[in-house]
């Protein structure tokens, strides 16, 4: 079995090298974000123990980024706090667990055994419309190669449209399903956040694919 670590604390670092190794691993490690994108694209690793606050880009970004390159091992994620935001972070990056520091080593042992037993992970299923690509496990949005930026509401929006393409949806639907069920504010937040989408994914690619349906609602023309 074959284990990057991606640590830019040497000391830390030769800790975690030393005691996989004990346990019968293959290892490697890097110090930046930039080394640990281009080793775990390049290298079949069967885990990866990666510290979120290592030199740009940090471990978040760096699970982003591989998980967008097709990269499923599983991602042991280290973090400094134990803040809740930043485990929801992690895992939101793509990470499958955490561990908060300081940590025994036996237990992140015993964390890298559990991630090896589970089964390997499969890419999740892209939603596409035409050129349009959105990936929900990496929260990522493409018009054909050019990546799109979207806020988590804008994202939530989107994926909503492309998973129901050619249907009208109407504004009390997406408020349901992409705001909930207690939200009390009034229809037009719909009205708002089309526009939004449409300054993002429309216009700067010369296409019309969001539609207003007069009085129904909205509808993504899958042909357009």
């Amino acid at each position: 079995m074959r284990v990057l670590v991606v640590e830019d604390d040497p000391a830390m670092a030769a800790m975690l090298t030393r005691g996989l190794r004990r346990e019968g691993y293959a290892v490697d490690t890097v110090g930046t974000g930039v080394d640990a994108v281009w080793t775990i694209v390049e290298t079949p690793y069967d885990v990866v123990v990666l510290d979120a606050m290592i030199p740009a880009p940090d471990g978040f970004e760096v699970c982003r980024q591989v998980r967008a390159k097709d990269r499923w091992m599983p991602v042991l994620m280290l973090t400094a706090r134990g803040d809740t935001a930043d485990k929801v972070r992690g895992l939101d990056a793509g990470a499958d667990d955490y561990l908060t520091k300081p940590f025994a080593l036996d237990e992140l042992l015993a964390r890298v055994r559990a991630l090896l037993r589970r089964e390997p992970l499969e890419r999740p299923t892209q939603v596409r419309v035409g050129d349009l690509v959105l990936d929900p496990a990496s929260r990522t949005v493409f018009r054909g190669t050019t990546p799109i930026a979207l806020s988590a509401k804008e994202f939530a929006l989107l994926h909503e449209l492309m998973r129901r393409a050619g249907e009208t949806l109407s504004r009390t639907y997406l408020i349901e399903h992409v705001w909930d069920f207690a939200y009390d504010g009034g229809s037009n937040v719909v009205d708002v956040y089309v526009r939004y989408l449409r300054d993002k994914v429309d216009r700067p690619f010369g296409r019309d694919t969001i539609r207003t349906m007069r009085g129904a609602g909205y509808r993504l023309d899958p042909q357009a």
